[in-house]
């Protein structure tokens, strides 16, 4: 699996459609959502697999999320912890997880509660996408090298622009709506 494959999983009509099923929100608002997020995501794996400090424990966390069986995404996702899935997001994003869950509800325009339970979901599904590309590779470092290589070409908005038909929302430009979005807070509110 290669990153076009790998981007083209996690938003195929069936993954979008799961996510749609399992958040409650539009296939236009998953779409939206998932566009807007994945190259920070895309961004925050890199770095954790750049890092000689995190390395390690995120080649386990890769290795421990492959293994999970995703040949039926429906039941993959409506088994998918939340909290976990948040977890994920603060270890990709770190201190920019509440400003990028923002940004990316601002640039979607999917409330910021719906937009971190797209996110919490499609979070583990990501780690399992990568995990198993680490394994058919043999190493992070691999995965690593083919994120940076097409981070630093804009390959990835290319991709996501062709497989989304050219609608791309962005992030960077996007401006927070509102102040004090709290990840975990809202998270806790959808699980009750």
């Amino acid at each position: 699996m290669d990153m076009n494959a790998l981007l083209g999983t996690l938003l195929s009509a069936d993954s979008v459609q799961s996510l749609s099923k399992a958040s409650g929100a539009s296939t236009r608002d998953v779409q939206s959502v998932l566009s807007a997020a994945l190259p920070s995501l895309l961004n925050g794996a890199l770095g954790q697999a750049d890092n000689a400090d995190t390395a390690e424990s995120f080649a386990g966390a890769l290795a421990n999320h492959a293994q999970s069986n995703t040949n039926d995404l429906g039941s993959f996702l409506s088994g998918v912890d939340l909290e976990d899935g948040g977890k994920i997001l603060m270890h990709l994003l770190g201190a920019n997880t509440n400003q990028t869950a923002q940004q990316v509800s601002a640039a979607s325009g999917v409330s910021a509660k719906q937009t971190v339970k797209i996110l919490a979901l499609a979070a583990p599904l990501l780690m399992n996408l990568l995990g198993k590309q680490s394994q058919s590779s043999g190493s992070t470092s691999a995965i690593g090298a083919l994120m940076k290589a097409l981070m630093g070409s804009g390959d990835i908005t290319s991709i996501l622009s062709g497989l989304l038909g050219g609608k791309v929302p962005s992030v960077s430009s996007a401006k927070p709506a509102g102040s004090g979005l709290d990840l975990m807070s809202i998270l806790k509110a959808l699980m009750k």
